[in-house]
């Protein structure tokens, strides 16, 4: 049986199937396409195009350690074939073999130097080898020759947001309406563009994550300083914990609660016209903590007395498209629940709590989140704990709000925010950065928590 469940088609020649491989697979018939590429390569190992496709397939699916697979073989093959330079440069960096990644890249901008695509991924590489300087050197120079490249701008924006030059990122961070990923809202009247806004009202809107949100939300108050009324698209897992904020007239939804409005303007953008830099970041805000959802945390520790408490999260949203690289097993935290006097609350609230049930891990860590109405729930329970350590995420962003003690364990390839302390952000006072030495290792960042948490727990019940 084939993996669609259907008998294998009879093919006149390797050609008829190698066809059909790829007309299936520009259909976006995966399973059929997947099939029929391993059917073919089993008679014809030598063929790059047919192993690069694979391995485009796999990435696109998500599996990304089987397109860096199919990748290597595709170069084994072709080792100086353009599109296989490019394909194979991209999964290589997907997969967190970021150098592989860079030197593949150079090879195509060697032979393709007229190709902005290629600068583009060069910048991004870089950033993510923290090769700022060279990053931006790259990204400034193919600006010179196509200065109207939106990817250039963009990347160019993390660099800079990575250095602290917050003026010069989030300036250039405004090409991203021009990209084909977002679009911005629809309203009848103007984007806010700095200036006065006295007497004023304007709808304030979000466009990343909830963690982006939280951590936004903190210029809301120098907006409002300026003499405007500020209504917020907020998102309503997010509006308990935002609740009693003084500056937000109203949470709106519709078009219609905006209807009175005079300006727009994304959250992303408020650093920029508040003249925000990285010496003068403003505090977060303060968070609302309704009393149900204190008396449920309480509930939930009460069991737990002396016990060290540690809130746990492993993965954040498994639709953003780098979450592979941020997130990991909940597992790995069965270090830490094996040490005597910890006990540990998972944080996590999503799909993948069925896996964390289903292997018997929600025996020994308490799953605290996954019937959580909201962040307000999540955020009493935070402030009942001792520690979170948390993969970076939302919970990371409401943590550090609450000035609860929380390390935020960080890929390699960190967030912009986590730049260019190595240990600490101005964000987030109360917040400590572990970084990954490599890509993918979570195991020493791993055994660096369980020597500490093991000190914290000896600290706490001797």
């Amino acid at each position: 049986m084939t993996d669609t469940g259907e008998q294998p088609r009879r093919f006149g020649s390797l050609g008829e199937m190698r066809q059909a491989a790829i007309d299936a697979h520009q259909k976006g018939d995966t399973a059929r396409a997947r099939d029929l590429y391993r059917r073919y390569l089993s008679g014809a190992p030598k063929d790059s195009v047919i192993w690069s496709n694979l391995g485009v397939l796999f990435r696109k699916t998500k599996n990304y350690e089987m397109a860096a697979a199919c990748q290597r073989r595709a170069l084994h093959v072709a080792p100086n074939a353009l599109a296989v330079l490019n394909n194979a440069s991209n999964a290589f960096f997907d997969t967190g073999y970021a150098e592989e990644a860079l030197s593949l890249r150079r090879r195509a901008i060697a032979m393709e130097p007229g190709n902005m695509d290629h600068y583009a991924c060069l910048g991004k590489y870089l950033r993510a080898l923290n090769r700022y300087d060279e990053a931006r050197a790259e990204l400034e120079k193919a600006l010179r020759v196509a200065p109207d490249n939106v990817e250039l701008h963009l990347q160019l924006s993390f660099v800079l947001l990575s250095l602290g030059d917050y003026a010069g990122g989030f300036k250039e961070f405004e090409w991203r309406w021009q990209g084909n990923e977002i679009s911005p809202p629809e309203f009848d009247f103007p984007q806010w563009r700095g200036e006065d806004v006295a007497g004023k009202t304007l709808v304030v809107v979000p466009e990343q994550g909830f963690g982006d949100t939280v951590l936004m939300a903190r210029f809301l108050g120098g907006l409002a300083d300026r003499g405007c009324k500020i209504k917020w698209v907020c998102k309503p897992p997010l509006r308990r914990i935002f609740s009693a904020l003084p500056m937000i007239d109203s949470f709106v939804d519709t078009q219609d609660q905006v209807a009175d409005c005079d300006l727009w303007t994304p959250m992303m953008d408020l650093p920029r016209y508040l003249g925000v830099t990285l010496q003068d970041v403003p505090p977060p805000v303060t968070l609302a903590i309704p009393a149900d959802s204190v008396t449920r945390a309480e509930n939930l520790t009460r069991p737990y007395g002396d016990m060290l408490k540690i809130g746990v999260l492993w993965s954040g949203s498994v639709t953003y498209r780098a979450n592979h690289k941020r997130s990991f097993s909940h597992r790995h935290f069965l270090r830490l629940a094996n040490i005597p006097g910890v006990q540990l609350f998972s944080l996590y609230k999503g799909s993948l709590v069925e896996a964390f049930h289903a292997d018997g891990t929600a025996c020994v860590i308490l799953d605290a989140a996954s019937m959580d109405r909201d962040f307000a729930d999540s955020a009493a329970l935070i402030q009942k704990l001792d520690l979170v350590i948390t993969m970076d995420s939302a919970i990371a962003h409401i943590s550090g709000s609450l000035g609860v003690k929380v390390w935020n364990i960080l890929h390699s390839e960190a967030y912009w925010l986590y730049a260019p302390y190595p240990d600490h952000t101005p964000w987030y006072p109360c917040m400590r950065l572990i970084r990954q030495k490599d890509s993918g290792d979570w195991d020493s960042v791993f055994d660096l928590l369980e020597d500490e948490i093991t000190a914290l727990a000896q600290e706490k019940t001797p």
